[in-house]
């Protein structure tokens, strides 16, 4: 013990030394002249690399007769440019043992090829055959409009629940874009004509529109070079890009719906409105959340689903958006209980936090957990430069990768307390019933 203690202190001293903790991120960042945010983060761990492009584009940003455009372009832009054939794009990867995917959401869409390092250059020509020569055809443009639909088929119609976010986000927006979720509408995309598409892609898909967030096995200096030969001469992009700018009215008067399908159990889903990720109050309302459902032993988890065995599981998360988002608790009812019961029981933990402080032991248990949570995230090159990258989009600031860990143990058990009497406004509240048709 005491020679485990000696080297503890070593490196706490060595560390102190060095003036960084041992999991700070180093990085290099920059702009082309085009407006293309460059980030690098070298790490010869392992000889492999992460070439990431982060587009700030999701589903907010849409035309509302047109839902569903940034995810169909995610699909999309692997179907070729004028330099890859159509079905080659993941070849490329694949034969150079390689990984790929992309993932959209309300605010970004994010594309990614992992690679032994070596193959960093092939990484690159494919991002930037993405940005300037995809070919927007209308054979790949049908498609990927069966791809998509064949999707919508399998996680949301006929999927457990499948319907629950886009129930749950209609009732809570009435007026922001958040009120459609990625997937959008298979109606829109059927009506939109060639000119849609390419329209969209003009807009978005421009380098002052994007981060190429890089972490691995690379040489910065021999990587800058690359990036300048295939990214430096593709032309910045001429139109505005649309932001919303409207800001969700807070209700104040509880809104209620029950919605049918064929799920056996009930589930109960309620709704608050809460800050915008990044500012000062969603950090206590995210570890609100986190002392409401981080673990097995959470509250929400200990008095619904195991003292009082209301429901089979019970939780609530921050649904953290660029614009204001969500709380989102929810329980799936166990069988002969009705929602009520478990909407009550829910209400009842609420209105604990709202009047009772957390204890000190409680607060460092979360805070150790967070503390975990920021590590592990960190501890890949595909995690790495996807933060990197986010941190870059959403805040303008890539150093939050090393410095929001700071904010979150910052927050008192008080700070806590607030956060549930401001954002835990039953006025502002959706409650939502998911029953089966049989219910009716």
């Amino acid at each position: 013990m005491k020679h485990l203690l000696s080297i503890g202190f070593v490196l706490g001293v060595a560390f102190s030394l060095l003036g960084q903790s041992p999991n700070q991120i180093e990085f290099t960042e920059y702009d082309l002249d085009n407006g293309l945010h460059v980030i690098l983060h070298e790490d010869h761990s392992t000889p492999i690399v992460a070439v990431t492009v982060m587009y700030h584009v999701g589903s907010k940003n849409e035309d509302p007769s047109r839902t569903g455009m940034a995810h169909f372009f995610e699909h999309l832009l692997f179907e070729g440019s004028e330099n890859i054939e159509r079905g080659e794009f993941d070849k490329y990867v694949e034969n150079a043992g390689g990984i790929l995917n992309a993932n959209t959401t309300q605010d970004r869409t994010f594309y990614y090829e992992l690679l032994p390092s070596n193959q960093l250059e092939l990484g690159l020509w494919l991002e930037s055959e993405r940005m300037l020569h995809a070919k927007i055809q209308q054979i790949g443009i049908d498609t990927q409009n069966e791809v998509v639909k064949e999707e919508k088929r399998m996680r949301v119609d006929n999927q457990p629940y499948g319907n629950l976010l886009e129930k749950t986000m209609e009732a809570c927006y009435d007026e922001h874009p958040y009120k459609w979720t990625p997937i959008g509408s298979m109606e829109h995309l059927d009506a939109a004509n060639h000119e849609d598409f390419m329209n969209f892609y003009e807009v978005f898909y421009v380098p002052n529109n994007a981060t190429l967030s890089i972490a691995g096995d690379l040489d910065i200096e021999e990587t800058k070079e690359l990036i300048d030969a295939y990214f430096s001469d593709i032309p910045k992009g001429t139109q505005e890009i649309p932001r919303p700018t409207v800001i969700e009215k807070r209700r104040t008067e509880e809104r209620r719906l029950v919605v049918y399908g064929k799920d056996r159990l009930p589930l109960v889903v309620q709704a608050y409105p809460i800050p915008a990720q990044g500012t000062p109050d969603y950090y206590a309302v995210d570890m609100l959340n986190q002392v409401l459902s981080g673990g097995a032993s959470s509250r929400l988890n200990k008095r619904v689903v195991d003292e009082k065995q209301l429901a089979l599981y019970c939780g609530a998360f921050s649904f953290g958006l660029e614009d204001p988002g969500l709380t989102l608790a929810f329980a799936m009812v166990n069988m002969g209980n009705t929602p009520e019961e478990v909407e009550v029981a829910m209400n009842d933990e609420v209105e604990l936090m709202k009047n009772e402080l957390i204890s000190e032991r409680e607060l460092q248990k979360l805070k150790n957990s967070i503390e975990s949570d920021f590590v592990t995230s960190n501890s890949s090159m595909a995690g790495i430069a996807e933060s990197l990258a986010n941190y870059h989009t959403y805040f303008g600031d890539a150093n939050l990768i090393n410095t929001e860990i700071e904010r979150y143990l910052a927050i008192t058990a008080e700070d806590i307390k607030r956060a549930a009497n401001e954002f835990y406004d039953e006025d502002s509240r959706v409650t939502i019933y998911f029953k089966h048709n049989d219910e009716k």
